[in-house]
Parts: C-alpha cells; sequence; structure tokens
C-alpha cells in the first residue's frame, strides 16, 4: 500500500492490489474516500469520487481539499501509478509543505 503524498494531514495512497481507473485513496482522520481520475486525450477533465465499505467519507471542506490537491498534482499521481502498477516500481511518498 504505497504512501505516494502527504499534505497537512491528509494521506494520498493507493492500494496494492488496484485496478483501473486510475484513482487515488484519500485519508484524513479516520475517513476516506476514493477519487478517480478521469481523462480525456490525455488530460485531467473530471475527477469522480467512491466512498469505501466500511469507511466514512471525507467531509465537504476536506474533500474540496483533497480535490484541489489531486487538480495541481493529477500527472504526479498519474506518473506514479505508472511507475508502480505498470512498470513494478518502488515509488516515493512526497511531503507537500507549501498550502495551494
Amino acid at each position: 500500500m504505497p504512501k505516494i503524498f502527504e499534505y497537512f494531514g491528509f494521506v494520498f495512497l493507493f492500494y496494492s492490489n488496484e485496478h483501473e481507473p486510475v484513482h487515488v485513496h484519500v485519508l484524513h482522520g479516520d475517513r476516506q474516500t476514493v477519487f478517480e481520475l478521469i481523462l480525456t486525450d490525455g488530460q485531467l477533465t473530471r475527477i469522480g469520487k467512491r466512498f469505501p465499505e466500511g469507511w466514512v467519507p471525507l467531509d465537504g471542506k476536506d474533500e474540496k481539499t483533497a480535490e484541489a490537491f489531486i487538480w495541481v498534482y493529477w500527472q504526479t499521481i498519474i506518473r506514479k501509478w505508472v511507475d508502480f502498477f505498470v512498470l513494478k516500481k518502488s515509488v516515493r511518498c512526497t511531503k507537500v509543505k507549501d498550502r495551494l
């Protein structure tokens, strides 16, 4: 379960047995929401949301923060997805210390 980003208490990660579409799990405290990255012609056009069974979803403010983060870092998320799931490389966690 590689952690790919930490951002002011938010943890962005992949589960190691994942599937497409490209998506990232975002945890904040005891809450979690899954964000799906929808691409059209290689560009991020939409971010979908799923709520894993057994988890309380992120609250509205935290969901907006996580989604804004994904809009800024989507290319890195895609690169880390390809590195981990396609190329079978290990990925490192990036700690983002600057607010969006």
